[in-house]
């Protein structure tokens, strides 16, 4: 049997390939940069949508937070253009976060191809023993 989405994955979906759509498209703000919507939570009353996002070349929050500071100020700009597009009858309040799970998986990756090259440094060192 085939599992329905909630009302609230399904708000949540739309908004994320709204705001990802009018991010690129209809703002021009230089601050923002290569924006990405990563993620969308709804709140169950349909009130409230924390959008996660990432900026490409921000390694941390700190460096993402002109981006941050420049999607909270146009949030209302955003509601405006989803409430448009939009036929439910509110649209939630938006607030932005910087998600960092994208940088923290680079930094994964790293230490493992680094522990993997160190792995394979040492079996051809066991290799010229022999």
């Amino acid at each position: 049997m085939t599992k329905e989405f909630s009302r609230t994955e399904r708000v949540g979906d739309f908004l994320h390939k709204e705001l990802g759509r009018l991010i690129q498209q209809e703002m021009r703000d230089p601050r923002l940069g290569m924006t990405s919507v990563t993620g969308v939570e709804v709140t169950r009353d349909l009130a409230h949508a924390k959008v996660y996002v990432t900026v490409l070349g921000c390694e941390s929050e700190a460096d993402a937070e002109d981006a941050l500071k420049a999607l909270n100020g146009a949030a209302g700009f955003l509601r405006s253009h989803l409430a448009k597009v939009n036929r439910a009858r509110s649209t939630p309040k938006l607030r932005f976060y910087y998600d960092a799970s994208l940088s923290r998986g680079q930094y994964m990756t790293r230490l493992i191809d680094d522990a993997r090259r160190k792995d394979g440094d040492s079996e051809d060192a066991d290799r010229e023993d022999d």
